[in-house]
Parts: structure tokens; sequence; C-alpha cells
């Protein structure tokens, strides 16, 4: 069991992995060893998150979540296998940490009246330094 917080935790046959070859440094191990790794996880099909948090974490994710609605994350920062496969997984994690926050209510309010003034007050100030660019004599002609 992966503990994400502390209501939710994911149970390991939810995660599927494949490892896959890495691109980058590491010399020939490059081309010899599959140290990438690409986790996936159904959030559709997940039995341990909750309906908000599902639509959330979906739009979260954006273009890492396939039609399926599966969410699929690629590591290949490191060059060890084990080390890949951790960062996966805390990606994971960490990505349904920020969907299990409930976004803050947003709520209109007015600007201060000293804010409004002083914006009205600049525009005054503004107009006067126009008006004193004009030339005074083309006015009346």
């Amino acid at each position: 069991m992966i503990r994400v917080t502390d209501t939710i935790t994911l149970d390991e046959k939810e995660i599927s992995e494949a490892f896959v070859r890495s691109s980058g440094p590491g010399g020939q191990n490059v081309n010899k060893v599959s140290t990438a790794v690409q986790l996936r996880f159904s959030v559709v099909g997940s039995p341990s998150l909750p309906e908000e948090m599902r639509t959330r974490l979906m739009k979260l994710a954006g273009k890492r979540v396939t039609s399926e609605g599966i969410l699929v994350i690629d590591a290949r920062r490191f060059r060890a296998q084990l080390r890949n496969r951790q960062d996966a997984i805390q990606r994971l994690v960490d990505l349904i940490r920020k969907a299990a926050e409930k976004p803050r209510l947003w709520r209109r309010t007015k600007p201060p009246a000293g804010v409004k003034e002083r914006r009205l007050e600049a525009k005054r100030m503004r107009s006067r330094i126009k008006k004193q660019r004009q030339n005074v004599f083309s006015s009346h002609m």
C-alpha cells in the first residue's frame, strides 16, 4: 500500500509499470539496459479516489492522461531503474496530493476606496499634463 494522505492509500495493484530504454547520458548502458520507467495509473477505474478528486486529478495531469482515463508518468531522470521507479511513484503521489487539496472559494470583492481615489487622482494628473502640452493658439483658429 502506498500512503498518499491520511485518508487515501493506493493499492500497488492499481499501478502498472513498464521498463523501457532511456535516452540521454549513460554510454553503452543506454543501449543495453531498460532503466526508464513508464508508470500507468487508471484514474477513472481507481476505487481509492473520490469522484471529485478524480476530476481534479485529470485536470491537473492534462496531456499525461489518455482518452481512456489512464495517467502515464515517464521517469527517466536517473541512470538506475530503482531510482526512476521511486521517482515515478513519488511524482504520482505528489500529483494526487495536489488533487486532494480542495480549491479555495473565490469571492468577488470591491476595491478599497483609497485605491479607487488614487487611480482617479492619477488620471486627473495625466489629464493636466496632456492639457499643458496643447498649443494654446491652435485651438482658437
